[in-house]
């Protein structure tokens, strides 16, 4: 028996939220945690406009209903209206560094304009929030890395880093499955697979 996860997804987009054009980032979001994890998974989906106080709104909203995870996507970049990581910031009780510093190292395997990505992650509360790419192809990377021919791993993705990252906090132990995204915790912080829930 797994443990139940709420998760928030967040695609932040003028354009989208005013129904310019369809919006690719929540599907996209929710299709690859789907495959990547065993848990049931209740979603809390938002589509909101690039404001900053309106993005930590949201956000906290999502924290305070119990999301354990909050996946943000788009607004990370250097134009005018990218205020998706000041407004994740905003309502931060510490910041994670690495993840920002890995999925600029994923992005910069495929493009040399990775580097103008701003990506951040926070841990508010007993939540982890993370900041990933717009584009749908993007997040599967950044979330899964990068894999050889054999399908040995390259750059490792950030995802694997989440589940423990989760436990740490006081969350619901996430289980992935290893095809996806394989999760990396220490011997001592593994579940035995047979031990039921509660």
């Amino acid at each position: 028996m797994h443990d139940p996860v709420k998760i928030g997804i967040v695609s932040i987009s003028d354009r989208a939220s005013s129904g310019i054009y369809e919006d690719k980032g929540l599907p996209a979001l929710q299709e690859w945690l789907t495959r990547a994890l065993k848990n049931s998974i209740t979603f809390e989906p938002r589509l909101i406009p690039d404001e900053h106080d309106r993005i930590s709104a949201t956000l906290i909203e999502l924290v305070d209903a119990g999301c354990s995870l909050v996946l943000t996507t788009g607004g990370t970049g250097p134009a005018l209206r990218d205020v998706t990581p000041e407004a994740t910031l905003a309502v931060a009780h510490k910041e994670m560094p690495g993840f920002g510093e890995q999925m600029r190292q994923i992005s910069l395997k495929f493009v040399p304009t990775g580097i103008l990505s701003r990506q951040v992650a926070v841990i508010r509360g007993k939540s982890l929030i993370i900041n990933l790419p717009g584009q749908p192809k993007s997040i599967a990377e950044t979330l899964e890395g990068l894999k050889d021919a054999e399908g040995k791993s390259i750059v490792p993705g950030i995802f694997a880093a989440v589940p423990y990252c989760i436990d740490l906090i006081g969350g619901p132990y996430l289980e992935s499955n290893d095809e996806v995204c394989k999760a990396f915790r220490p011997k001592s912080a593994m579940r035995p697979t047979s031990q039921p829930v509660g």
